[in-house]
């Protein structure tokens, strides 16, 4: 069994990571390879989020997921027993469930393992490419909502920012994480290009803009529930 690790697993802290500049890193599968963005626990069993690379006819073996798992395909083609999910596709997995993941032309997913408990959750597959653009709350700023739950603290969505939308101080009672996924999100810390992931912990607060649009994945809420160390 693996050590116990951490990466970037203080959640009291704000994280942020340009994605662009980490090296793909083996899995133990040999044609599946990840950025790992935060981890807590065991290197192979621990809390965990990533960026998840299949080489073509990849695949892994069959396994079950104690605490969930949430995936968002970025690019290429995720595959299961339940069919093959393209760039866009969004997937919860609530506690338990079991596959043989694999991928016949490659692809890349942003994943999170072990941070969705509870075995009465619902499971999600939602095509967001497929899902039309609802106004927000704030001008300039359009949402896809993904998963949203009763007795569930998370709340998880594809925001669309125009150039120049601002929703002025936003504050995060439970925290949120961030992954732009086009464009630019600059607030008073700094400056987030594409594919950079961001966590904010409970109660933080910024003041975002975006100069020249983006699309970003938001979960909001969740970070409390957790390991830290």
């Amino acid at each position: 069994m693996s050590n116990p690790e951490h990466i970037n697993g203080d959640m009291s802290k704000f994280v942020s990571v340009n994605t662009n500049k980490m090296k793909w890193q083996p899995s133990p599968s040999g044609t599946v390879w990840r950025k790992r963005l935060h981890l807590v626990g065991p290197s192979e069993t621990g809390q965990v989020t990533s960026l998840v690379m299949y080489e073509a006819n990849a695949d892994f073996h069959a396994h079950a997921h104690p605490g969930g798992e949430e995936i968002l395909v970025l690019g290429g083609t995720f595959s299961d027993e339940r069919g093959d999910f393209t760039a866009g596709t969004y997937l919860l997995n609530p506690e338990g469930y079991e596959h043989t993941p694999y991928s016949k032309e490659g692809g890349i997913i942003f994943v999170k393992l072990r941070q969705y408990p509870g075995d009465n959750r619902k499971q999600i597959v939602v095509e967001t490419q497929k899902m039309d653009w609802e106004d927000n709350s704030c001008p300039g700023i359009a949402v896809k909502t993904l998963y949203c739950e009763q007795n569930y603290p998370e709340e998880t969505s594809l925001l669309k920012w125009d150039a120049g939308a601002s929703p002025g101080k936003v504050v995060y009672p439970g925290g949120a994480e961030i992954l732009i996924l086009r464009g630019n999100l600059q607030d008073e810390n700094g400056s987030y290009g594409e594919m950079s992931w961001l966590r904010f912990p409970v109660g933080a607060e910024h003041t975002p803009y975006s100069p020249n649009g983006c699309e970003l994945y938001i979960k909001r809420g969740g970070i409390s529930l957790l390991e830290s160390v």
